[in-house]
């Protein structure tokens, strides 16, 4: 048997001390390192080659 079983009395739920406010702003925070960064789009990112204008002659 184990040390919490002789006891008879079940584990806290929660840390004494740390909101759920805490946690849930820890958990975003956590989200928000461990996300790599988005791909640019497609139709925004800068051309490889140039872009030349011409202007018509007047």
């Amino acid at each position: 048997m184990s040390a919490t079983e002789s006891k008879g009395q079940p584990l806290p739920f929660a840390v004494a001390g740390v909101s759920m406010r805490d946690l849930l702003a820890a958990g975003e925070a956590a989200a928000l390192i461990s996300t790599p960064p988005r791909a640019p789009d497609p139709e925004l990112a800068e051309p490889t080659e140039p872009v030349r204008h011409h202007r018509e002659a007047a």
